[in-house]
């Protein structure tokens, strides 16, 4: 009977923070675009650290958990992609942005899409590249937590 009752109890003492949770909060209207305001503000503040080469403010910024798929497929992990941000390699974060939508499907994820046009290191010729990228709401703010670019067209100048 005890083992019983510790079972039931443990079971319980489990269980209480999955009960306690709540679903995401899906935005009306303005709620979506007061959250978009404040996913470009976070996108200015990452291009911020990134020209101030501020690698501990990146560090906050990224999720720790973040990916970053390049147009060959190459992935990287947060201290990879902030290396490869803070030498001046072009990445999407800095990239001038031709077209950007700003989708929000709830209170606590923010979905980017664009296309930016970027010189391609490896033949000197500009593309554009289609790239999306992932926001988490954290305790403090907001963090990157993944994303992804496809390289498109060749851009003629």
């Amino acid at each position: 009977m005890i083992l019983r009752v510790a079972a039931i109890l443990m079971y319980l003492a489990m269980a209480a923070p999955a009960a306690l949770a709540h679903p995401p909060t899906v935005l009306n209207e303005a709620g979506q675009k007061a959250t978009a305001e404040e996913i470009t503000a976070f996108r200015k503040t990452i291009v911020d650290a990134i020209r101030a080469k501020d690698a501990a403010k990146l560090r906050e910024l990224y999720a720790p958990s973040f990916v970053h798929t390049h147009t060959s497929a190459k992935s990287d992990n947060r201290d990879a992609r902030i290396v490869t941000a803070l030498s001046g390699d072009p990445v999407i974060e800095t990239a001038e942005t031709t077209e950007l939508e700003i989708r929000v499907p709830n209170d606590w994820t923010a979905i980017a899409t664009g296309l930016s046009p970027i010189k391609s290191l490896a033949d000197g010729k500009t593309y554009a590249v289609r790239w999306m990228a992932v926001y988490v709401r954290t305790e403090k703010s907001w963090a990157l937590a993944a994303s992804q670019a496809t390289r498109s067209h060749e851009i003629k100048n």
